[in-house]
């Protein structure tokens, strides 16, 4: 009702400014003297005024009718996934000029080259060699003539075009664009929807109790936490499962070093925060001492049987773990659930239980295993002394995130050398019918080792495992450096300064990790993360800083810029303009493509894309004009103002997506 009465309201104002410009106009006819016509501030002021109600009025229409350029039905609040949206359409072409063929392919991407038009679609040679298959012999050129002919009445297309063999050049309408990056300003960077409320589960950091956090671990986080901020923006419930290692052999031996180093443990807390150091004690000692050996072995079955005391000495040193864990956690952001292996201890018997009554188990040399289908290496899931695995914890978890958690995907972040190993965990969930993988997408998302400068495995010069927190402390130690080099000790106040730091620090930390496809290794190098220049987050940090400094300059606040966003046009008229728009309303089936392939780095390749983009544009078009002498603003170009809070919108989102957090002043 709110907006009815607008819109009525606008359109009688509407009505009196109209009536007011003819009155002008004659009146200036009569004079005959077009100095005159120029001179008429009142005749300028509202014609500028009655384009901003006729734009106004139109949004409000939209608005009243559901949005007309929002297809299918979908609100023009949610930004719109064109290359999807192009899909639609030219899918409804192809089945209709070649009805025949079955599951025809359908590839629409972005034109690489803007003088070929925006996007390109690639089907008619394919189609062309599928119908050749069937003895039908048909030029490519000929098919993509026939789809351009049946292209249905759209929103979006200006024209299209056949080049070579049969491409189709598809060139986007600029009202269309222009009305998407308003809707994105009144409406905020609000993804497409999902069809239906779907629950994810995302496995990743995992470390092991009593042992230090690596650049290893590092990756599985950073990455991780990234692709949960991900699926939490597009609408999905999300759990963030702490995988640790927190059972075993090692407990048992652990617990016995407890007992002997500090007897009084179960009524004075240990100093044991160096757990690393308390770690190799204990294993040196469990190698080279056989009473201690089999103490530890009788340490394990009485943790397994739940003895207090034992629980105790057990709780005990994964708290301490876990304090260690929680620093690094806090430094980079990460919101975590811990729910280790020892939670599906009981559920383990029952997984057995269950390969068992489906006959899928057999005995080797005293082992339990299970062959899956196509895989040539087999499960252990009981050991000949009668303990479990790593197979058998994995498939209990697996089991309950299907089951118990009624997940309707699950993804595992960890190192690629586990690939096999979670191919035959996932092959033998499918043979006994746990899941149906069209169904419940299931998936190992795996990534490459971290390397030094001289392409080696990451290492202290030592030769030790680099520890995270140290890591992060040089990341801090260098970033400020970087800020004092750049003189900005000098202009931020003491507090601003620390937030620059770590936003520096820790986001070109994680963006040096999520720049780079994550299935390759990558060499670790805090020089080049925190150059300024090429694809790095201080180089991003730097761009957004400058970009929200451009409204700080032309005076205007965020409700002025709203206010603007709802009465002026987006005019894409300049060849940067209508560049910087396209690269802009392209976020939506970037996030899409990530979705799908669970790659970061396409996004991040896309916001260094948008930035370099925006500096184009603003090297070319005035934002703001200054008197030259004065330095004072003079004119402000709104529909370039409008633009400038567009980039910063989208990479801001961006940003939040892989976990950087950006200041304003830097």
């Amino acid at each position: 009702m709110a907006d009815g009465d607008a819109a009525c309201d606008y359109s009688s104002r509407l009505l009196q400014q109209e009536q007011q410009i003819q009155r002008l106009s004659e009146e200036i006819e009569g004079l005959r003297n077009p100095q005159s016509m120029e001179a008429s501030p009142q005749l300028s002021d509202l014609r500028e005024e009655n384009a901003r109600l006729r734009y106004r009025l139109n949004i409000l229409k939209r608005s009243l009718q559901g949005g007309d350029s929002a297809p299918s039905g979908q609100s023009a609040q949610f930004m719109v996934n064109i290359n999807q949206r192009l899909q639609q359409i030219f899918g409804e072409a192809i089945r209709a000029s070649c009805p025949e063929l079955e599951d025809a392919p359908l590839a629409v991407t972005p034109n690489q080259q803007a003088k070929f038009g925006d996007y390109q679609c690639n089907s008619a040679m394919a189609m062309s060699q599928m119908l050749k298959a069937t003895g039908v012999k048909v030029n490519p050129r000929e098919i993509a003539e026939k789809i351009v002919q049946n292209i249905p009445n759209n929103e979006l297309i200006q024209k299209t075009e056949i080049a070579g063999p049969g491409f189709i050049n598809i060139h986007l309408k600029r009202p269309f664009v222009s009305q998407l990056l308003s809707n994105l300003l009144l409406s905020g960077v609000q993804p497409p929807p999902l069809p239906s409320r779907k629950k994810v589960v995302v496995d990743f950091s995992s470390p092991n109790i009593a042992k230090e956090m690596h650049v290893g671990h590092l990756r599985s986080t950073i990455i991780g936490d990234s692709m949960c901020r991900l699926f939490e923006y597009l609408g999905y419930d999300v759990l963030r499962l702490n995988h640790v290692g927190d059972w075993g052999t090692q407990f048992g031996m652990l617990i016995a070093h407890l007992q002997d180093k500090f007897p009084n443990y179960l009524s004075v807390s240990p100093p044991i925060g160096d757990l690393q150091a308390f770690y190799k004690e204990s294993k040196k000692r469990f190698d080279e001492e056989e009473d201690f050996k089999k103490r530890a072995y009788q340490c394990v079955v009485r943790l397994q049987s739940k003895e207090p005391d034992f629980l105790q000495a057990w709780n005990l040193i994964c708290d301490v773990s876990r304090k260690e864990f929680q620093k690094v956690y806090d430094c980079l952001g990460i919101r975590i659930i811990e729910r280790g292996e020892s939670f599906y201890q009981e559920a383990m018997t029952a997984v057995i239980r269950e390969l068992e009554a489906k006959g899928v188990v057999e005995m080797d040399e005293g082992r339990k295993i299970v062959f899956a289908p196509g895989q040539s290496i087999p499960l252990t899931v009981v050991k000949s002394d009668g303990g479990f695995t790593y197979d058998t914890s994995d498939l209990a978890a697996l089991r309950h995130r299907i089951y118990e958690e009624e997940a309707d995907a699950i993804i595992y972040v960890t190192d690629s050398g586990q690939g096999t190993h979670f191919q035959v965990v996932f092959a033998v969930a499918q043979m006994i019918g746990w899941y149906d993988p069209q169904v419940t997408r299931v998936e190992h998302a795996g990534f490459g080792v971290v390397l030094g400068e001289d392409k080696k495995k990451f290492k202290t010069r030592s030769g030790d495992t680099v520890r995270l927190v140290d890591l992060l402390e040089e990341g801090l130690r260098r970033s400020m450096d970087k800020l004092k080099e750049k003189d900005r000790d000098k202009v931020l106040t003491p507090e601003e300064l620390t937030k620059a730091q770590r936003s520096v620090a820790f986001g070109c930390i994680k963006y040096a990790d999520l720049s780079h496809n994550r299935i390759n290794d990558y060499v670790f190098s805090f020089d080049k993360m925190l150059d300024d220049r090429g694809n790095t987050a201080a180089y991003l940090l730097y761009a957004f800083t400058r970009i929200r400094s451009i409204a700080r300059l032309a005076n205007l606040d965020a409700g002025a810029l709203r206010r603007a966003a709802e009465s002026t046009q987006v005019l894409l008229d300049h060849d940067k303009e209508w560049k910087l728009g396209k690269s802009i309303v392209r976020f939506p089936e970037v996030l899409q493509k990530v979705h799908d392939e669970l790659q970061l780095h396409t996004l991040c390749d896309f916001l260094y894309e948008l930035a370099t983009t925006f500096t184009e544009f603003y090297d070319s078009c005035y934002c703001v004009e200054k008197d030259r002498h004065t330095g004072e603003v003079v004119k402000v170009n709104m529909w370039r103002m409008l633009l400038c809070e567009a980039t910063a919108a989208i990479m801001a989102k961006g940003f939040d997506i892989l976990g950087i957090n950006p200041v304003h002043r830097m």
